[in-house]
């Protein structure tokens, strides 16, 4: 460990959260860590459903048909299978595997996110998760914007014994840092830890922060609280770097 790192002091675990399985859409399923009666919200994160994983037949995969949005961002982060969008301003794509859109509704927008063609006409595999992030007061009213960054144009970066791995899709981790334009600083990370890997995240002190962990474990703050799959860490505020290490599973 550095001198830096053993001088930093540790964010702990404040509360761990079940998820709750919900219907959401025209009917697809989604693990939400919140809003749930337990847990109302992050500031600034508003939702985080993960969709899935799901395994379709044909024809049967669902998704979300035109809904409006305003007054905060949509991130949509795919693992698997695809995500076609299309909304009222006129912006339409397919967002697949790695893939991030970063949808500003600011003003307003009518949006509708549905299984891309292929996987509707075949059948298949869908994972992914959506995060909502509010806007501050002065960007409310702000044009609709869209960043959608393809797999290969996320960051990434691995430790030097390369038990750890990182995408950084907002913020800074490992040296390397996000392409994604932001309204309000945030990180927004996917790691994966080998079990026995160990890292250390920097985060402001004065940031509200989660974890959430969708496969296998991991060993989190100072006193390795362990979060399994399907389980959201809340940090208090206590710390300005979070430790995090690989569990079992």
């Amino acid at each position: 460990m550095s001198a830096e790192a053993a001088q930093a002091k540790q964010r702990s675990v404040a509360a761990v959260v079940d998820s709750v399985r919900t219907l959401e859409g025209a009917g697809f399923e989604v693990r939400r860590p919140f809003p749930t009666a337990r847990l109302s919200m992050i500031d600034p994160f508003l939702l985080l459903d993960e969709m899935g994983p799901a395994h379709y037949a044909p024809g049967e995969a669902k998704g979300a048909p035109d809904h409006p949005h305003r007054g905060f961002e949509t991130v949509t982060y795919v693992l698997e299978g695809g995500v076609f969008h299309e909304d009222s301003v006129g912006n339409r794509g397919t967002i697949g595997p790695g893939d991030v859109q970063w949808m500003t509704a600011g003003a307003g927008v009518v949006h509708s996110e549905m299984p891309d063609p292929r996987l509707q006409r075949e059948g298949g595999t869908l994972h992914g998760f959506q995060l909502w992030v509010n806007l501050p007061r002065r960007d409310k009213m702000a044009p609709p914007r869209y960043q959608e960054i393809p797999a290969e144009g996320i960051p990434e970066a691995r430790s030097a014994d390369g038990a750890v791995r990182v995408r950084v899709i907002a913020g800074e981790a490992l040296g390397v840092s996000a392409v994604v334009d932001t309204h309000t600083p945030i990180a927004y990370q996917h790691w994966t830890l080998d079990e026995g890997g160990a890292a250390q995240q920097a985060l402001p002190d004065d940031w509200a922060a989660f974890a959430y962990v969708f496969r296998g474990a991991a060993a989190l703050g100072p006193d390795g609280t362990m979060v399994r799959e399907g389980q959201a860490a809340i940090l208090a505020d206590d710390g300005d770097t979070l430790a995090l290490a690989g569990g079992p599973g």
